[in-house]
């Protein structure tokens, strides 16, 4: 598959969370339904995979989980003058906000700018602070009729921004977090092909992760997976931040250890990236790693759980930035796991020392 084509059109793609059913959605099952046997959609919008394994029933179950919703704003009034106050979906940082050309979704796409006042209009006590949300608004440019027509409280706001490519191999736009672990389930199930695969594998975009691993919860619930590995971000190595929080983009995804993460399944997981020759990163994370992860591993009786992680600067901002090459190897190196899955496998799992 052509990784970077489909990770633009992810990038520029709409999602916030809870409303993924349609723009990202369609995107997802269309790069998906040649790799796979039957695709489905759950009530939440999971986007669920399947390419059955070979060999008798019943197989081991293995789910791969990369959220596909965006961090975004939504319409929360429509001010005198058509100007739109708004509210954070998900983790927003209200200091990139001013200046920012926004998307919104209103009865159809609408262009607008998130405005402030001027700094020649500020106090000297304001200009030394940072903007808080309810001081912003967004400033579509037509009059307050038009707009009232035109935009509903409750309608969602992107980011509006174009993918760079910074080098062949570094790439920045906005939603990469988590569109680039989608793209990192696309490149396992082409790369399975040259396997054979004894379990069956549940390729899963979930929704709503940035609003409470929502998606990942409930696809869990119904996959009942023997084995479940989600693929996120992780902060890459950013000048102000402590290197020992961080990884490097371009040296290979992030393996993470911990009490999130069933130690077999990080053994395999390590021990593909030796096979094949690939550096990885390890991760230590001693509770909760905050991504789908967590909703996976305390789904229903349990799951022995897995995370990979794709490094990448500036997360939550519309500048996300990122190693291609660290998303391909992610992939070929889960693929690699997934061929050495058996049923002994999983039934030493509950055993494993």
């Amino acid at each position: 598959m052509d990784v970077k084509r489909f990770l633009k059109k992810a990038s520029m793609a709409y999602g916030v969370s809870g409303f993924e059913f349609s723009n990202i959605a369609d995107l997802v099952k269309d790069a998906m339904s040649e790799l796979v046997n039957e695709i489905r959609v759950d009530a939440l919008g999971d986007v669920i995979g399947v390419r059955y394994g070979e060999g008798p029933e019943p197989r081991p179950r293995i789910m791969l989980a990369g959220h596909m919703d965006e961090i975004g704003l939504m319409i929360t009034k429509i001010e005198e003058g058509g100007f739109l106050r708004f509210a954070q979906v998900g983790g927003v940082d209200p200091r990139i906000l001013p200046g920012h050309e926004v998307i919104v979704y209103g009865r159809k796409p609408l262009t607008g700018v998130i405005g402030v006042k001027p700094p020649h209009m500020t106090s000297r006590e304001e200009a030394g602070k940072a903007h808080k949300m309810e001081d912003l608004f967004i400033d579509i440019g037509i009059p307050e009729e038009e707009v009232r027509q035109l935009v509903n409280v409750g309608d969602v706001v992107t980011f509006k921004r174009e993918v760079t490519e910074l080098t062949q191999d570094a790439m920045s736009g906005k939603s990469f977090d988590d569109r680039a672990g989608v793209a990192v389930i696309l490149v396992c199930l082409e790369e399975l092909r040259r396997y054979k695969v004894n379990a069956d594998v549940y390729a899963v975009a979930t929704t709503q992760e940035e609003v409470g691993l929502r998606g990942a919860l409930v696809s869990t619930y119904g996959v009942v997976p023997d084995i479940g590995i989600a693929i996120d971000v992780c902060h890459a190595e950013t000048p102000g931040v402590p290197d020992w929080k961080t990884f490097s983009m371009g040296k290979g995804p992030s393996i993470t250890q911990g009490a999130n993460i069933h130690p077999a399944v990080y053994a395999g997981l390590d021990k593909a990236a030796k096979e094949l020759g690939i550096s990885v990163q390890p991760d230590v994370t001693p509770a909760a790693t905050g991504t789908d992860a967590w909703a996976i591993q305390v789904a229903r009786s349990g799951v022995a759980t897995g995370l990979v992680s794709i490094p990448e600067r500036y997360m939550h901002t519309s500048v996300e930035t990122f190693s291609v090459q660290d998303v391909d190897k992610a992939g070929r190196l889960i693929a690699r796991f997934i061929s050495s899955v058996d049923a002994a496998f999983v039934k030493e799992l509950k055993t494993w020392t």
